[in-house]
């Protein structure tokens, strides 16, 4: 049987992305069949879209006026939002927020493909 775990989801060193700086955990733990991130998203986040990756994102902190943009359209966010984006949308945040991502399967930044704004 597997053993529990806990990880310190700020304690992560960050990696840039295409929204702005991700700490990934839960690569190494095969008994979860993805990743969660915490992700700091910045102003200047680019639109993007997961060939197969799904990835729900769940809106922490936002600054008034913050959305997110699902294939060109933009819906007004807040905390505790929470939103569900399957393979194949093209998607951005707009303003700095800091969300918790669950991906899955696994993340693969081969899996991603960046658009242009």
């Amino acid at each position: 049987m597997a053993e529990p775990r806990i990880v310190d989801l700020p304690a992560i060193e960050p990696v840039s992305c295409p929204c702005g700086e991700a700490r990934r955990a839960f690569a190494d733990f095969p008994e979860f069949p993805g990743t969660v991130h915490l992700t700091d998203i910045h102003a200047d986040a680019q639109p993007h879209r997961h060939r197969e990756h799904t990835e729900i994102y769940v809106i922490l902190e936002c600054e008034p006026g913050a959305a997110i943009e699902l294939d060109g359209v933009q819906t007004p966010v807040s905390p505790l939002t929470a939103v569900a984006i399957p393979p194949g949308v093209v998607h951005r945040a707009i303003g700095t927020m800091r969300t918790l991502v669950i991906c899955h399967p696994e993340f693969d930044p081969l899996d991603e493909d960046l658009l242009k704004s």
